[in-house]
């Protein structure tokens, strides 16, 4: 009896390792052995990124080896936006502005929650992220969540931190953040 007792807290032990490495985001798990764009299309709640990924041309790049750190708004956030803002930025003629705002959401390297926590001290408060697109995003803590400012005042919270892929990590985030 308590070989099987052990053997089942094993197995369960087991499983919930597992899950713990494959988070589920938007109702899909994702795995670390697959890349950003792999996971991200799965996600339920990430399609209005992945449709904008693509109208921009970046799939590719976030498919390459990184690493990157993608803050990836869910498609709520960008329910968020004006009306008619992300059906004019899909637009060919529209392609850099997009391209830019994507770019925005980007940090070269892999920086996980505990990295930007500790950043976040190192600067008394506030690190300042150096996105792909050449802005810069202030992360500070609010309270116990990573609070993201853009360059124009604008604020997302990170809503999901650490789903790591093979080439970076996502944090999902509640907002879109801009550049000037």
């Amino acid at each position: 009896m308590k070989k099987i007792a052990f053997v089942f807290a094993f197995v369960f032990a087991t499983v919930a390792a597992a899950n713990a490495q494959n988070p589920m985001v938007g109702g899909a798990e994702m795995y670390p052995t697959k890349d950003i764009v792999d996971n991200a299309v799965n996600s339920k709640d990430h399609t209005t990124l992945v449709t904008a990924l693509q109208a921009a041309g970046l799939v590719e790049t976030l498919k390459s080896a990184g690493p990157f750190t993608v803050f990836a708004p869910t498609n709520a956030a960008f329910d968020k936006l004006p009306e008619g803002t992300l059906s004019t930025l899909v637009k060919p003629e529209n392609k850099a502005t997009l391209t830019k705002i994507l770019t925005y959401h980007v940090v070269a390297g892999r920086l996980a929650a505990t990295d930007i926590a500790k950043a976040i001290k190192k600067g008394k408060g506030k690190a300042m992220l150096k996105t792909v697109s050449g802005g810069t995003l202030t992360a500070s803590m609010d309270g116990e969540k990573v609070m993201l400012t853009d360059e124009n005042g604008g604020m997302a919270y990170v809503t999901q931190a650490n789903v790591f892929q093979k080439n970076g990590v996502i944090h999902v985030i509640d907002g879109v953040v801009t550049p000037k």
